[in-house]
């Protein structure tokens, strides 16, 4: 068979006035490119796990037109979609589905609206995608197709995760290829749409593994940079002593998300410089206990980190990595005072970038149903909202309007040139206080 692998891919945002800021602020241009520029390691994962006698294409589509008309030498198509996406998605399965080509459709938003691909005459691929997908392609190959294959009800072992087929990727169009070395989040925040929808546990791919797809990336690509699709990278601590020096022999530079607790460990955190770690997102969500408490469906552990804060960030990029601290601005509890406090708590931190963002209430998680029985979403259905800076509920201590300048004028501030390079330059400031033993953690070194 020939089959398609096609990503939908690219930054979304509905609001026209935060598009238009975003044309003219350069720390919010590099964090879409940065975003968009990534390829669907779940497609490629497929892609990798298929039999050598099927003929394999990766595609990825920022716009429907991009395939104006349709490639129709295929046998099959796979679409994996995020929400904003999602309808650009079922337009493309209407197309292939007129042409008589069949369409399996996957992700996580399909995840939790496992109904919707059957409308548009697609399959529904459901959960972890590497347990059904030997038995889609088998069936395929006969046409005999099911309406939907539903994983729920398995776990998924990373020991027997194949090797991603990079060499699907035409590198020119990316400036950084995705590993993961973990699926799953233990602290599962109520608002979160990541791989806890697709598995019930914090799970780790082997060593040895990830090794070998960073060796397969480097065969294919010079100076390689690295993003790990992982939720929360260091929650093993001994896995990642035993990684990290087999890492830094490969000589690549990367990134991932982690949460705050890093910092405790200076020799991780050499580690981690060592090995070609640059930069970390840390959700830190609120600068005050305003929106923490319950953000969290087990405990409220990152409410108890706030007086930390300022210590860890100096830890961090002391040790050579940059800190990108990333906030939700609008959580229950947040009132118009949020704004003045991020900017505050930014302007005293200094954290080399900062990520601010929406409560989005993405399909499946607790916050969607919780909004959804208090009646506070503004539409149910309106998936292309789904984007993190579009605005689809109304908050509950202030307006929606009021939450909408607030945070425009939220990302005007901390993007401008000014407000970028002065966090930069304390960054490279802590670098040479580091190296002259001058950094003492949580101090002001301004």
């Amino acid at each position: 068979m020939r089959i398609g692998f096609i990503a939908m891919s690219g930054i979304r945002a509905c609001d026209e006035e935060l598009l238009a800021l975003g044309l003219t602020l350069p720390g919010f241009v590099e964090h879409s490119k940065a975003i968009a520029s990534l390829p669907s390691l779940g497609l490629l994962t497929l892609a990798g796990m298929t039999p050598s006698h099927h003929e394999r294409r990766y595609l990825e589509v920022q716009e429907i037109g991009q395939l104006d008309p349709v490639p129709v030498d295929l046998d099959l198509v796979a679409i994996s979609s995020l929400s904003a996406q999602v309808a650009e998605a079922y337009a493309l399965a209407d197309r292939y589905h007129a042409a008589g080509i069949p369409v399996v459709m996957g992700g996580l938003h399909v995840t939790a609206c496992p109904d919707e691909p059957a409308r548009h005459g697609a399959v529904a691929a459901v959960g972890e995608g590497e347990l059904i997908w030997p038995e889609i392609v088998a069936d395929a190959e006969v046409g005999q197709l099911k309406p939907r294959y539903d994983s729920r009800s398995q776990e998924f072992d990373l020991a027997g995760s194949p090797m991603p087929a990079y060499e699907l990727l035409d590198m020119a169009r990316y400036n950084r290829v995705t590993v993961q070395t973990s699926r799953g989040c233990p602290w599962r925040c109520t608002f979160c749409a990541s791989s806890i929808l697709l598995t019930s546990c914090y799970k780790q791919k082997p060593a040895e593994r990830v090794l070998a797809e960073v060796d397969r990336i480097c065969e294919l690509w010079p100076h390689p940079f690295i993003q790990l699709a992982d939720d929360n990278s260091f929650v093993n601590r001994l896995y990642w002593r035993r990684l990290l020096p087999e890492l830094a022999k490969r000589k690549v530079r990367w990134f991932t998300e982690t949460d705050l607790s890093v910092y405790r460990d200076e020799t991780l955190l050499q580690l981690m410089h060592d090995a070609g770690c640059v930069e970390v997102l840390i959700g830190l969500e609120s600068p005050n206990t305003l929106g923490l408490k319950g953000l969290e469906t087990r405990r409220d552990w990152k409410r108890r980190q706030l007086g930390h804060h300022t210590e860890a960030i100096e830890r961090i990029q002391a040790a050579g990595i940059r800190v990108n601290a990333c906030f939700v601005v609008g959580l229950d509890g947040q009132g118009p005072e949020i704004f003045d406090r991020i900017l505050e708590w930014v302007d005293e931190t200094l954290p080399f970038d900062v990520q601010v963002t929406l409560p989005t209430p993405f399909p499946g998680t607790p916050f969607y149903r919780q909004l959804e029985q208090q009646g506070r979403l503004l539409d149910p259905l309106a998936w292309e909202r789904c984007t993190l800076f579009d605005l689809n509920f109304e908050p509950s201590e202030m307006s929606a309007e009021t939450l909408r300048r607030g945070f425009h004028r939220l990302v005007a501030q901390l993007y401008t040139d000014i407000a970028t390079q002065r966090r930069k330059r304390h960054f490279h400031r802590l670098q040479r206080l580091a190296r002259w033993g001058q950094v003492i953690p949580g101090s002001n070194t301004r």
